[in-house]
């Protein structure tokens, strides 16, 4: 009988990569908040994570190609600076903390998971 991790771990395994790939951009954003013109781009999880559930089907084959797609664009600046560039430090350092804080919620849920398998597969209770 084959076991399926993916039906297991339900929603967490795709949401931790879609945290992953907002960590990518958010660090990407901090690293260029001094080039003049650069915008500023972050992922809408709750879009990405539908787009993600309506095309997978129940396989993990549609996030190896994700890309974003319509869930990702640009932010929009509180106080647009002179040289164009949109990022903002605060606000940049807040989203990367909460992205830290959602990813790491994940994680436990996922380890707790796991924690019930390992008790079902030894016949504790």
């Amino acid at each position: 009988m084959a076991f399926d991790f993916g039906s297991v771990l339900g929603v967490h395994s795709v949401a931790l990569r879609l945290h992953g790939e907002r960590t990518k951009l958010i660090a990407s954003n901090l690293a260029n908040q001094n080039t003049p013109g650069y915008q500023a781009m972050d992922l809408d999880f709750k879009e990405a994570l539908a787009a993600t559930a309506a095309g997978s089907n129940g396989t993990t084959d549609f996030f190896e190609d994700f890309d974003g797609g319509a869930a990702r664009g640009f932010r929009r600046p509180n106080l647009p600076s002179k040289d164009g560039n949109t990022v903002e430090l605060g606000v940049e350092q807040a989203a990367f903390s909460q992205n830290a804080n959602d990813f790491q919620t994940s994680l436990s849920f996922i380890n707790l998971k796991i924690s019930g398998l390992m008790h079902a597969i030894r016949g504790e209770v």
